[in-house]
């Protein structure tokens, strides 16, 4: 499993094809007014595609340098049980501080390993006032420069398998872990698969976890029930507060109104790959209207927005690779965020941001192994790019002199 160095270099040729397709879009008409609610704005897309184009105004080399000079870049082969060898890519700087705590950060759909890009300068400083990390981030297979699986079922659990090996071949034997969206779930299941002898603590700013049932939950039920039943004290103990109100409320707007490519990327990816490979414009619209509606606020730059969406269009295997992991996740459990329950055997922390996709009670996502919560006044599902000075600042937290997880990691305190 050698490492070699990574330089993202995209030929000529495929810059070229890019814009001669840019060129020949064809742009779908739009209702009088509709903003978004029927979803990315044409006025939106135009920009973005006419800046897109050459002579436009966007430079991807400028960009390419940019992302080669922030970012240690590295490929080697990790063999996956049932799955042959895959080449993964992956992002990997150490921290001055000899002790520093070796960090496995994962991102998810539809990010790539852009997503540590502002963190890691935070999360490698070394302070007498806080721990600093080790950073390796894992371009997930199928993302980015990462190597695609090439045989089905591929999910969670090979996911997983990569990021510990990954993790173990670069002499982390003990790790601890971050990630949201994807990243929450592949990071659970490195806990329950490798926790206590390898991963020793994780982190995630997209906290899940099953909801209310008679069997599965049924003290939980009980008291959600309680919850929202009208009361006739004028003080409701059971009472969710305000803001677990509105967490509920975001989390019933995503399933209605933000969900169906969820349910189709899970049911029939391979059909909208082939819009997604074929078509800049069509990948462009489908990724931009999730980077808009699913932050808080936050304000996209032009460039911004097509550097993101361009490390999927010149990503290694096509940007419809990215997109099956839907599809075996929910082949292996279809009820995935009904059954899901957080690993128990090693410390876990949450951060929760109000614009979270799913926001839940905190009573739902309460677990004898969590001993770290950090509530913010703002972020939406991208954290570690809208408010990374919050999140690595729960992370310093978590793991510093006075947190709970400090010391997790064998002679690794991050100072």
């Amino acid at each position: 499993m050698a490492e070699a160095p990574f330089n993202i270099s995209i030929p000529d040729s495929s810059l070229k094809l890019l814009r001669q397709k840019l060129a020949l879009a064809t742009f779908p008409d739009e209702l009088e007014d509709a903003g978004w609610e029927y979803g990315a704005p044409l006025a939106d897309i135009r920009r973005l595609v006419a800046r897109w184009q050459e002579g436009g105004g966007y430079d991807w080399r400028k960009e390419e340098a940019k992302l080669n000079a922030e970012l240690p870049q590295f490929t080697r082969d990790i063999e996956v049980d049932g799955s042959g060898t895959l080449n993964v890519h992956y992002v990997h700087k150490k921290s001055e501080v000899v002790d520093a705590i070796p960090l496995l950060f994962v991102h998810g759909w539809p990010g790539s390993f852009i997503e540590v890009r502002k963190i890691l300068p935070l999360l490698i400083e070394g302070s007498p006032e806080h721990p600093a990390f080790h950073v390796v981030a894992l371009g997930l297979p199928g993302y980015g420069f990462s190597e695609a699986p090439k045989k089905p079922g591929f999910e969670i659990t090979q996911m997983a398998e990569v990021g510990n090996k990954l993790m173990l071949a670069l002499g982390y034997n003990e790790y601890v872990t971050q990630g949201g969206d994807w990243g929450h779930l592949v990071t659970c299941k490195i806990a329950h698969d490798y926790g206590k002898k390898h991963s020793k603590a994780w982190h995630s700013n997209f906290p899940l976890a099953a909801p209310p049932h008679p069997v599965r939950r049924p003290f939980l039920l009980l008291s959600h029930l309680l919850a929202v039943i009208p009361y006739t004290s004028a003080i409701n103990p059971f009472a969710y507060t305000k803001r677990e109100q509105t967490g509920l409320e975001r989390s019933q707007w995503y399933q209605k109104t933000q969900a169906g490519y969820f349910t189709q990327q899970s049911t029939q990816p391979q059909t909208l790959g082939y819009s997604l490979a074929d078509s800049p414009v069509g990948l462009l619209a489908w990724i931009y209207e999730k980077l808009v509606g699913w932050t808080d606020d936050y304000k996209w730059d032009d460039d911004e927005v097509l550097t993101w969406v361009s490390i999927y269009w010149f990503s290694r295997a096509g940007p419809a690779a990215s997109i099956r992991l839907y599809y075996e996740v929910s082949n292996v459990n279809p009820n995935l965020l009904s059954t899901f329950q957080p690993a128990t055997n090693i410390p876990v922390g949450y951060s929760y941001f109000p614009k979270e996709l799913i926001a839940l009670p905190r009573r739902w996502l309460r677990t004898p192994n969590l001993v770290f919560e950090s509530e913010h006044e703002s972020g939406g599902h991208f954290a570690a790019h809208e408010r990374p000075n919050e999140l690595v600042a729960d992370l310093r937290k978590m793991f510093g002199k006075d947190g709970p997880a400090f010391g997790v990691v064998s002679g690794k305190t991050g100072y």
